[in-house]
């Protein structure tokens, strides 16, 4: 989709419907971009830049038609450790660092790679994110004094114990009040802004009757100040660059992975198509723009793009007024702000963690007991205790070594015997007394890789000078092999010639037969071995098996066992008369 095919088909009817969506997205954006700023660690003012500034942007160069971006609550446990350990000033470079990488992914059209990141793994970070923002407001609900917030997530819950005694009952009495409207309003007016209409009952019941009992936004961080801050471009050294290229990855990688998650959701929603790379592009501009007016990193939002998209929106241009509609309310409101209470802002943003958690997926994954429930848990566990990157790439690379695990499983290597009844070759007509001592007929099935190495050698026959010399694989459903594979056929070929043998592959597939090539194997086989029916195989085999053996053979594992071992019809015993080749030559054409 491209920037201006977004607006196909604009009209008035359309230009009203976005002006209402984005009025009402901008309102509910306000309260949410101050909570989410103040539980990372910065003020209140920079989540509202964030919201105007990046909202627009991302709306412009985004390559989604409903996209909302800005602060999010995925973001807050990572900008929280960057404000931290780094400060505020270096926060903001990682920041405009994650929006270039997020670019360059974009350009070079990386953006759908995202979507093979396991479900697993996005809902355990996704659901361990919920549980950290909502433990960190426990102490903003509660009032608690004297708190001092750490990175690690038992630190916090220690401070949070040591200091309960201090609890703070306005505080509690102001935060159960707002969390009451917000539910209430869910429930039984989902299209009215309930945080905003609770942040603002709570804030007004707080003024009237706990004014200086309760702790608020300008009491603990300053007057919000009503105008944008001046452009100010962060001094950047290669120093810098060095130390925060991981952060900075993190914030792109998570940035990335919200925004087209959120995408999927709105295409989901209208039938519309996103543009994963041009997404990647938009989010990156503002990401690089966004910190040089105070904004913390944004991204695509998944309940603010649900609500634009329920409220109407019919193009990008709904994110561009929910910005101007936050930045008019930061002009004529921002003075009144000092006065909420952070008990009130604290119930919101458990509300965000409560609807962002996941827990329906969570809990059907969970009750599976597979190797995805491992997946989810390890990183639903690991988002809490250590941290998120440690979260994903732990995820990730079980999640790998489980697929592998289930790949090679599915390997399967079972010896054959043609059966005159179906004219088919089947596994069933395989006993102790009816095989064929000369010739070793095998179906492959599945991926001949690394994890289904030690399956394929497992069932590969044993060679030697009394047993089969000519062995046929029927390799028509193997899709796909690796030079860990093509290692195991070319030990099975090189066995084969030292006892003078051969090997004999039918309908091999593209993919495997271009790597048969490119190393040399499949000169080594011959090429005069390699058929694309099994009954063609049969007939070269049988021309090539040793007379000598076949004397008195009462196996009869071919037609053509009857005329080769000189059996006459007597009861009790399967009757082979001499004859050309029927069974295997019908195969030909057909297997």
């Amino acid at each position: 989709m491209t920037g201006w095919g977004r607006f196909k088909g604009y009209s008035i009817a359309s230009l009203r419907k976005d002006i209402i969506s984005g009025t009402i997205v901008g309102v509910i954006a306000i309260p949410l971009g101050m909570a989410f700023a103040i539980a990372s660690g910065v003020k209140p003012e920079y989540g509202i830049y964030t919201t105007i500034v990046a909202g627009i942007l991302i709306s412009l160069f985004g390559g989604s038609k409903f996209q909302i971006g800005g602060p999010t609550g995925a973001f807050i446990p990572i900008l929280f450790a960057i404000a931290m350990e780094y400060g505020y000033e270096n926060l903001l470079i990682a920041g405009m660092m994650a929006g270039v990488i997020l670019v360059v992914m974009g350009l070079l059209r990386l953006g759908v790679l995202i979507k093979f990141i396991p479900k697993p793994v996005t809902i355990g970070f996704t659901a361990g994110i919920a549980v950290i923002i909502f433990s960190g407001q426990i102490a903003n609900f509660l009032g608690l004094k004297d708190m001092e917030r750490h990175e690690s997530f038992v630190d916090n819950m220690q401070e949070i114990g040591q200091h309960i005694s201090t609890i703070n009952l306005y505080s509690v009495l102001t935060a159960v009040i707002c969390l009451a409207v917000v539910v209430l309003g869910m429930r039984f007016a989902p299209k009215v802004p309930g945080s905003l209409i609770g942040l603002l009952f709570a804030t007004l019941v707080a003024v009237l009757f706990f004014s200086g009992k309760v702790t608020t936004i300008g009491s603990a961080y300053g007057d919000i100040p009503n105008t944008l801050p001046s452009f100010h471009f962060p001094v950047i050294t290669w120093e810098r660059i060095r130390q925060l290229l991981r952060p900075a990855f993190i914030i792109a990688m998570l940035g990335a992975i919200e925004s087209l998650l959120s995408a999927v959701v709105a295409d989901g929603m209208t039938g519309s198509r996103h543009n994963s790379n041009r997404e990647l592009i938009g989010q990156g501009i503002a990401n690089i723009a966004a910190p040089m007016f105070g904004g913390i990193p944004a991204t695509g939002a998944i309940a603010r793009t649900a609500t634009n998209i329920r409220s109407g929106a019919a193009s990008p241009l709904s994110g561009v007024i929910h910005g101007v509609v936050v930045f008019l309310i930061l002009l004529l409101f921002a003075p009144y702000a000092s006065s909420i209470p952070l008990a009130a802002m604290a119930p919101i943003l458990m509300v965000v963690a409560w609807n962002m958690s996941e827990r329906k997926e969570f809990l059907h994954l969970l009750k599976l007991k597979t190797g995805d429930s491992l997946v989810l848990f390890l990183t639903f566990l690991l988002t809490i205790f250590a941290d998120l990157t440690i979260a994903v790439e732990a995820g990730l690379v079980l999640a790998v070594v489980l697929f592998v695990k289930r790949m090679g499983e599915g390997h399967l290597v079972s010896k054959v015997l043609p059966d005159p009844s179906s004219v088919k070759v089947e596994a069933h007509m395989v006993t102790e007394s009816h095989d064929c001592p000369q010739i070793g007929i095998y179906n492959v099935e599945g991926p001949l890789f690394f994890g289904a190495a030690y399956r394929f050698e497992s069932t590969m026959p044993e060679l030697g000078p009394d047993l089969a010399k000519i062995i046929l694989l029927r390799m028509g459903k193997v899709p796909f092999m690796d030079t860990t594979g093509e290692a195991n056929l070319s030990g099975l070929v090189k066995q084969l010639q030292a006892d003078g043998g051969r090997l004999m592959i039918s309908g091999i597939q593209p993919q495997p037969l271009d790597l048969l090539k490119k190393t040399g194997l499949y000169d080594k086989i011959g090429a005069a071995q390699f058929f694309d029916h099994t009954g063609e195989a049969i007939n070269e085999a049988l021309e090539l098996i040793n007379p000598v053996r076949c004397a008195g053979c009462r196996h009869g594992a071919f037609r053509e066992c009857g005329a080769l071992c000189g059996l006459e019809e007597s009861p009790g015993r399967s009757v082979f008369r001499a004859r050309k080749p029927a069974v295997a030559g019908k195969l030909s054409s057909e297997v």
